[in-house]
């Protein structure tokens, strides 16, 4: 795969890609000391992405008080995943049983369905081959950076989520769901993990989403209105990050 372009759709303006690609140059050939530029990532954050960093971190601290692990149905390249084991190093270090869960093809899109609009199709937001391995790597590395690192505490989980969350959740009949987050863009993975994670919620747990009313992905709503249904629960969007929205269940 050319690692230069990328399988997704685009929202900005026609300008946008240049500043990105200026960006990249400028990480590329950063003049920072190597032992300093872990340290100082910050420089390159767009408000885009720094808003995205905030949610998942307010979504966190819903639920620092309630029991359960947190999932990601569709971690693509894995950010979120890494995040997530971040916080928890800062706000619950010695939480052995905060686990974090990815699930995802790594292959892009299985398959859609009519319900998914025109703007989805097959391989969509596939990544690098192998990238999962890689993905490993970065997690064990953000184990070690905190308590407990002796415990493993997150699983990446490869394939169509449709059946890798029903294996998962039997092999795991104690878990309990803090926390899900839903990026699969697509009405039936979306639909079949909202009902596979059902019965596993608790006052408190929360549910965020990437596309709920988006219009070129109008799967995941279809999928919440069957499954949740959207006059049972207030569904908030965080101010500073216009896509993203949670609900939280009472």
């Amino acid at each position: 795969m050319d690692n230069s372009k990328s399988n997704k759709l685009a929202y900005g303006d026609p300008a946008e890609q240049d500043r990105r690609n200026r960006f990249l140059e400028l990480l590329r050939n950063c003049p920072i000391h190597d032992d300093e530029v872990l340290a100082n990532l910050g420089l390159f954050l767009t408000p885009q992405t720094l808003s995205r960093i905030l949610f998942i971190d307010f979504l966190y601290r819903q639920i620092i008080e309630v029991q359960g692990s947190i999932f990601e149905f569709g971690c693509r390249w894995g950010q979120n995943l890494s995040l997530f084991s971040a916080l928890r190093g800062i706000y619950e270090p010695f939480n052995r049983l905060r686990k974090v869960v990815g699930f995802d093809t790594f292959a892009g899109f299985p398959k859609v369905s009519v319900k998914d609009g025109m703007n989805s199709s097959p391989g969509m937001y596939s990544v690098t081959s192998e990238y999962e391995t890689y993905l490993h790597k970065i997690l064990d590395l953000q184990e070690q950076e905190s308590p407990l690192s002796h415990v493993k505490k997150y699983e990446i989980v490869k394939g169509d989520a449709t059946v890798s969350s029903n294996e998962y959740f039997t092999k795991h009949p104690e878990t309990i769901v803090a926390l899900a987050y839903f990026d699969l863009d697509l009405y039936e993975p979306t639909r079949d993990c909202l009902l596979q994670i059902k019965s596993r919620l608790t006052r408190g747990s929360v549910i965020g989403f990437d596309e709920l009313n988006e219009e070129k992905f109008p799967g995941e709503t279809l999928a919440v209105k069957e499954v949740l249904g959207l006059d049972r629960y207030a569904i908030r969007r965080f101010p500073f990050n216009a896509r993203t929205s949670y609900i939280v269940v009472e």
